[in-house]
């Protein structure tokens, strides 16, 4: 099987999400005068590894419970296709995951060992819920805790525990901005699979609310990521320069507009998806550019 078939496998779209997220403990650090241009690298290859064995692996138990037989799939959700198209073997994905996944945790295990052992508890729960997420979590109505947590505070507080040796709480409030986006990714495209999560006994917060109540659920989720970064500036967590993430607000209001509008017809809803997936990205490379030009003040 050539290369770019398992590239696709990774889902490399998705992929993108990482090396910003992992800025933002990166440039946490920086700001404090902490950065080692070989641990950024390492780090971010570990973080990656890390993503493409949460894609890989989920599409495998997804594959195995039966649930990609039955999604309808967008732009944004319902898996790679490689297995149900049979153009690679279960067995093969499986490992693919798990190598992944324990070639990520060597490298965390590297920074144990060279930055301080308070980073492995991190590593243990990131390893944890990557494997388990699909089997476990996704039954148990934290499914999208959990993936706000590990693309939010857990990959940014490892980013810059791996340039400092330390933790803080401004790192921890920069953190929780991927946090909750990543988290509300996962909400939303979660509404085109409600019928086949449904039909597989998947168990998550969409299915207990319903599609109307979950899009204003939406729109809250959204809401609390700015609020979050003005109350993280009036305690003084953040710097003042993160306001740039208010230059998000239009995209934004695009996508909960289109959620409030269309969370019951996928197709209509998909443009709101993809606003949804822009602000992830725009917010969270606006945390990052915000804490760096805290520099200039």
């Amino acid at each position: 099987m050539n290369l770019k078939t398992w590239f696709k496998e990774t889902r490399p779209p998705f992929l993108l999400l990482t090396p910003i997220a992992f800025s933002v403990g990166l440039a946490a650090a920086y700001i404090e005068g902490s950065f080692n241009v070989l641990n950024a690298f390492l780090g971010l290859i570990g973080v990656l590894l890390a993503h493409i064995s949460i894609n890989v692996i989920n599409d495998y138990f997804d594959y195995k419970s039966g649930l990609d037989f039955t999604t309808k799939p967008t732009p944004f959700s319902g898996g790679s296709g490689m297995l149900i198209s049979k153009t690679l073997k279960p067995k093969a994905v499986y490992q693919f995951a798990l190598g992944s996944l324990l070639i990520g945790s060597c490298i965390g295990i590297y920074f144990v060992l060279t930055t301080g052992w308070m980073l492995l508890p991190l590593i243990g729960l990131a390893a944890f819920t990557i494997y388990f997420y699909t089997p476990l979590l996704a039954n148990l109505y934290v499914g999208e805790l959990f993936t706000g947590l590990n693309f939010g505070p857990l990959m940014v507080l490892g980013g810059y525990f791996i340039m400092t040796g330390r933790y803080s709480i401004p790192a921890l409030a920069a953190g929780m901005v991927p946090g909750i986006l990543v988290g509300t990714l996962l909400y939303l495209n979660e509404f085109p699979d409600l019928e086949a999560d449904k039909g597989v006994g998947r168990k998550n917060v969409i299915i207990k609310l319903g599609l109307e109540r979950a899009s204003k659920g939406y729109v809250v989720l959204i809401a609390s990521s700015y609020i979050w970064v003005l109350v993280s500036i009036m305690v003084r967590w953040m710097p003042i320069t993160t306001l740039v993430t208010l230059l998000t607000l239009p995209t934004a209001l695009k996508a909960t507009r289109g959620v409030l509008e269309n969370y019951d017809n996928i197709g209509q809803l998909i443009p709101a998806m993809g606003a949804n997936v822009n602000l992830v990205l725009s917010m969270t490379a606006a945390t990052t550019l915000g804490l760096l030009l805290s520099i200039l003040l």
